[in-house]
């Protein structure tokens, strides 16, 4: 085949264009340092960057969410911790005052002390954390309970007035709207489809069982103990029926004894059963740390596979331009002699 001067030109042309299509990609890899600059140069590297840049950003939502949730469980931990100091001096204020060796003025001293933790105990069901109050379940951006004057603990609305509690086990009614919504889990997704519960409800930590084993409530119990003490201390006369609607309390006597008995019984089952929640809470506690550990193992591990994908070499993509330049450089000097020369160049 007979090879003419303008094959020769477009032969040289045609190299030397593809090789300057090269040396601009790989200046624009060295600027950016990415492989691509668009979905078309490789759509396999655009989509798999997409996708990981999706499972990053997913990544690091539930990260987040882990340590929202730490968080809440470090202050959760912290309030049981205070709720069970205040019911460890409820029940030696209770003790000191069934042992039948103080006044009557002695005993309302006691009396108005366990009333004062009483409504501290309230203070710490109210604990809030970023603005939500942690033992309020979904009601959380209003108190769950309420404590009055006399250390009368009660669940309230969102306008602080008392739930009926016997109105509860009518689902259609008020009362038992806010009961089930102080009483709801709260949950956050932790990983892709793992979604945990990370909270603690006033409900879960007033009801408890007694020494029988019987459902009961730190409501009656707290309430029960300070009538007793009103009696005891000489500040209520005659009898009184406690809460179980059975039970009566006929004079000073009758009130220490109830209260060195079944009240200190059920005192104790009230901080053991804080405990019980607290531990709970410590295997939340336990389960987030691991959770953390893994997420930021994943975020690790995808950032490296992303970068292997989407990011370039530096040291290999530079030497490639120093050889494409030296192959151009090349090439130019090669034109200029086995290209036929023009008229000009004998001017």
């Amino acid at each position: 085949m007979r090879i003419t001067n303008s094959m020769l030109v477009s032969n040289y042309m045609n190299n030397m264009q593809r090789n300057l299509g090269n040396m601009s990609t790989l200046q624009n890899q060295l600027a950016t340092g990415k492989t691509i600059q668009r979905a078309s140069e490789n759509p396999y590297i655009a989509v798999r960057t997409m996708q990981l840049n999706a499972e990053i950003s997913a990544n690091k939502q539930y990260n987040s969410n882990i340590t929202d949730a730490s968080n809440w469980l470090d202050t959760t931990d912290t309030a049981l911790g205070q709720a069970n100091n205040i019911m460890a001096r409820i029940k030696e204020l209770s003790v000191k005052a069934g042992n039948g060796s103080y006044s009557e003025n002695e005993i309302g001293a006691i009396k108005d002390e366990i009333v004062e933790k009483v409504k501290e105990f309230g203070q710490v069901l109210n604990t809030s954390f970023d603005g939500n109050f942690i033992f309020g379940g979904s009601k959380s951006t209003s108190k769950p309970v309420g404590v009055d004057d006399n250390g009368n603990i009660s669940f309230i609305d969102k306008n602080g007035n008392p739930i009926d509690m016997d109105k509860i086990k009518d689902v259609n009614d008020p009362n038992k709207i806010v009961y089930d919504q102080i009483s709801s889990s709260l949950k956050t997704e932790i990983s892709q489809g793992v979604t945990v519960e990370y909270n603690k409800t006033a409900v879960e930590i007033l009801n408890y069982k007694d020494s029988k084993g019987n459902d009961t409530s730190v409501i009656n119990t707290m309430s029960d103990l300070v009538k007793c003490l009103g009696v005891a201390s000489g500040e209520t006369k005659g009898t009184i029926t406690l809460s179980d609607g059975t039970t009566t309390i006929n004079g000073s006597d009758d009130a220490l004894k109830y209260i060195s008995g079944k009240m200190t019984e059920d005192i104790t089952a009230i901080a053991s059963n804080v405990s019980q929640i607290r531990s709970n809470v410590g295997a939340m506690q336990n389960r987030m740390e691991s959770a953390k550990t893994t997420n930021e193992d994943q975020s690790y591990n995808m950032t490296s596979i992303l970068s292997n994908t989407d990011d370039i070499d530096f040291a290999e993509k530079t030497m490639e331009y120093s050889i494409l330049q030296t192959v151009y450089i090349a090439t130019l000097q090669t034109s200029s002699k086995i290209l036929n020369k023009t008229l000009l160049d004998y001017m």
